[in-house]
């Protein structure tokens, strides 16, 4: 029997609680001796009770003295703290939890920079938390000062029920391998075929016109997700869930939403389980170190993980076998020569036979491979409803190089600047991973933000940074820059990130650089010059579409027209409702 998560967070702390009071008796058992006369009745009881309060405090004060020390030892400064109201910031904690996916993604962290600067410790439960939207901070966490940060003992316990010990949730030595695992795989060859693509995005498209010609909008949202969970299920298994299969889902509206047989459908489990396993595995991240006392009684995320592993594990057994088979029948490989692996699974086989290992990098890959580029995609046709001009200026360049019906090919893709450019710029609008977080491993110095003194960050110390933010910061990308304009990437305005690349980093940077950001890009591309061949406008459903509430978002951000959330990647609440009209065969711009 497993034991409940909450029993093992109080098991784990239990020195914490029970040494004050030790040190209580061994005061009074010394006081006995040295006195001769037993310790005052009156002061003991006091004395035990506070005891777990005043070595809190007593810790809490000698953390921060050392920390000043420190940093003025380097000639630093400590982060500017958000204030807070009540004691060990709990007001903070509770402001994060209960504006989890109801407000603006970007709240409350935007008022905290504007407030105090683009780096703070804001810092709850007594734990501090260094924020940063710095762009040079986001380079020595990515790059420059990488062996001073890593993912951290704390994030490998909030996502291990989720990632395991994959690529995305590991450090040192086992990082090391699993990169050095996967990254064969992902060579130009394979991420420039398409034929998977091709034949996803074919029923796609055929689904999307039947829903249109029942008179319904689409959820691109979800025919989107649909899309990159076959590709991605059939890239690395070399099987599809074939959850387009299923059908998309209907308006709420319409009598045909509450279909059992739909939502029972196996592709369906599995990734509802899947993407609710990654909400549960974020929100943790609001606790920190404490988030098993939310889940006290059992782990909700490795609930969600034991139904997507009813799909995966046969896989990963059947795919063993058949490495083992094959061991067993073994002849000359130098006259007969290797097969190289067809999907990832395969690959993976002939690096390790452990299937803790295989299925952990398989699913860390899935999310990294499926909901980013569903992401991306998801808001670009948001965009493309809103931007009329910007649609039909992308459908010349498409119907220009490849026509109305040509599949693009490789250097197809690679020629559209246009279509480059608006990927770009949704990516820095909405980059697919909003949020991240590093631990530091030791004591480490950052240059000031904005002409100000070097920052100090401790050891062992959660520093989380925002990308999303980092992204539409005006002094860093111009007073447009919460505006969707594609020819920021090719006008006199790339000097922005041209002059400073690290004000645009979507697919992270550094050693840990995402491994499949040209696949993705080609995926990425592949799909919209397939759908704008077969869609000549489109138009955001008003009518179904869940609006924001008002006061939702502020400023600029106050003109979206979908609820922006988040879990480990960013996503549409309720999807992204639809209207499109059908592209003539005999289209020539």
């Amino acid at each position: 029997m497993e034991i409940p998560p909450g029993i093992v967070y109080l098991a784990r702390r239990l020195h914490l609680a029970v040494f004050p009071p030790v040190l209580v008796y061994i005061g009074t058992r010394v006081w006995a001796v040295v006195f001769t006369k037993p310790f005052p009745g009156w002061v003991k009881t006091p004395a035990y009770i506070l005891s777990i309060p005043v070595a809190l405090a007593c810790s809490i004060l000698y953390k921060d003295l050392r920390d000043r020390r420190q940093a003025a030892i380097r000639g630093a400064v400590l982060a500017p703290k958000v204030k807070s109201s009540w004691i060990g910031g709990i007001d903070i904690l509770l402001s994060l939890t209960r504006g989890f996916g109801k407000r603006w993604i970007g709240s409350p962290f935007d008022k905290y920079c504007e407030a105090d600067g683009p780096i703070v410790n804001i810092r709850f439960l007594f734990e501090n938390r260094i924020f940063t939207t710095e762009p040079e901070h986001i380079k020595a966490i990515l790059a420059t000062q990488f062996k001073s940060f890593e993912k951290g003992s704390s994030l490998w316990d909030q996502l291990h029920a989720l990632l395991g010990t994959g690529v995305f949730n590991s450090d040192g030595e086992t990082w090391k391998f699993h990169r050095s695992m996967t990254r064969p795989f992902f060579s130009k060859d394979r991420i420039s075929h398409f034929d998977i693509f091709e034949t996803h995005v074919d029923d796609a498209m055929n689904q999307v016109k039947n829903r249109l010609r029942e008179g319904y909008p689409v959820d691109f949202q979800d025919m989107v997700f649909r899309f990159t969970l076959d590709s991605a299920t059939e890239f690395l298994f070399g099987r599809d869930v074939r959850s387009l299969s299923a059908g998309l889902v209907y308006p709420k509206s319409s009598p045909l939403s509450g279909d059992a047989a739909f939502a029972n459908h196996p592709a369906n489990l599995f990734a509802h389980a899947f993407s609710e396993a990654q909400s549960l595995a974020s929100y943790r991240g609001r606790f920190g170190p404490s988030w098993r006392l939310a889940e006290f009684w059992s782990d909700q995320v490795a609930k969600q993980m034991e139904i997507c592993y009813k799909f995966i594990d046969p896989i990963l057994k059947e795919a063993l076998e058949k490495k083992r088979l094959a061991n067993e029948n073994k002849v000359d490989d130098k006259a007969h020569g290797e097969v190289e692996a067809e999907t990832l699974l395969e690959h993976l086989v002939n690096y390790t036979e452990d299937p803790i290992i295989i299925r952990d990098e398989i699913l860390n890959i899935m999310i990294a491979g499926r909901d980013t580029t569903a992401a991306t995609l998801t808001f670009a046709i948001y965009q493309l409803s809103q931007h009329p001009e910007v649609l039909q200026r992308l459908r010349i360049e498409i119907l220009n190089k490849v026509g109305n019906s040509r599949r693009p090919t490789y250097d197809d893709l690679r020629d559209m600047k246009y279509l480059r450019a608006v990927l770009n710029e949704i990516l820095r609008l909405y980059p697919a991973v909003p949020f991240n977080v590093r631990s530091s491993v030791e004591a480490t110095v950052w240059p000031g933000a904005n002409g100000g003194p070097p920052i100090y960050i401790p050891p062992n110390t959660r520093v989380p940074y925002s990308v999303f933010l980092m992204h539409r910061r005006k002094d860093l990308w111009g007073p447009d820059a919460e505006v969707f304009d594609p020819d920021r990437f090719l006008d006199e305005r790339t000097k922005y990130h041209t002059k400073n690349p690290f004000i645009f980093v979507p697919f992270n940077a550094g050693p840990r650089i995402c491994l499949g950001q040209q696949f993705a890009y080609n995926q990425m591309s592949y799909f919209l010059v397939r759908f704008l061949q077969n869609f000549s406008s489109i138009a955001l459903a008003e009518d179904v579409q869940t609006m924001p509430p008002v006061g939702w978002a502020e400023g600029s951000n106050a003109q979206e027209k979908v609820i922006i959330k988040h879990h480990l990647t960013l996503y549409v609440y309720d999807g992204v409702w639809v209207r499109l009209e059908e592209a003539s065969h005999t289209d020539v711009i």
